[in-house]
């Protein structure tokens, strides 16, 4: 799907084809950045920071990454395979076509993130705000969320088949208008769906 100019972060220098691979980013600070075809493939950092970046056909694959930010950013195209992200910060950051396997998030602010249509299958996410996050269209089959805040998340349109949403507040999720089946819930959860359904519980 075509990016739309209007909403990428207007960038003020750009890095191309650079080669981060293996790299501690630890503490760098990056601010309207426009990172395109850059290799970051098991790069880390601890406490990193990109505001209002753009990142478009980076390698992100088998890197770890602590308590870093990368708020208002934008990630086209980009791969983040066996990638961790633990305590970080990704308010209001947006993916397009990125491809997340065996992707796993440990806590942190995931909150107003747009991952719209991503391919989240099996992936990994626990203890993550993600208030109003947009997952619609989302494939997430067999995907967990464990103990994630998803108040207010859109789930329009996404596959939810046998994933793991214990813990999780599931106010926002219309079991009208997402796949659940097989999905594993426990009874607060049970409770929010039967609301959202209409359901008097007793």
């Amino acid at each position: 799907m075509a990016t739309d100019p209007a909403r990428l972060p207007r960038t003020e220098t750009a890095i191309h084809d650079a080669d981060w691979a293996l790299d501690d980013l630890s503490g760098q600070v990056h601010e309207r950045v426009a990172f395109s075809g850059v290799d970051l493939t098991e790069a880390t950092s601890t406490g990193a920071s990109f505001t209002e970046c753009v990142f478009t056909r980076c390698r992100f694959n088998a890197g770890a990454h602590v308590r870093t930010a990368l708020v208002n950013c934008v990630f086209v195209g980009c791969s983040f395979f066996e990638v961790r992200l633990d305590d970080c910060k990704l308010v209001g950051s947006v993916f397009e076509d990125c491809t997340f396997g065996l992707f796993a998030v440990t806590g942190g602010d995931w909150s107003f993130v747009s991952l719209a249509r991503a391919q989240l299958q099996k992936a990994t996410i626990t203890g993550v705000r993600m208030r109003e996050a947009d997952l619609s269209g989302a494939k997430a089959a067999r995907a967990t969320f464990r103990d994630v805040d998803l108040s207010g998340a859109s789930f329009r349109g996404a596959d939810l088949s046998g994933a793991d949403l214990r813990g999780s507040d599931l106010t926002g999720l219309d079991p009208v208008t997402a796949t659940l089946k097989g999905a594993v819930i426990d009874t607060a959860g049970a409770v929010q769906i039967a609301g959202a359904l209409g359901l008097d519980v007793r």
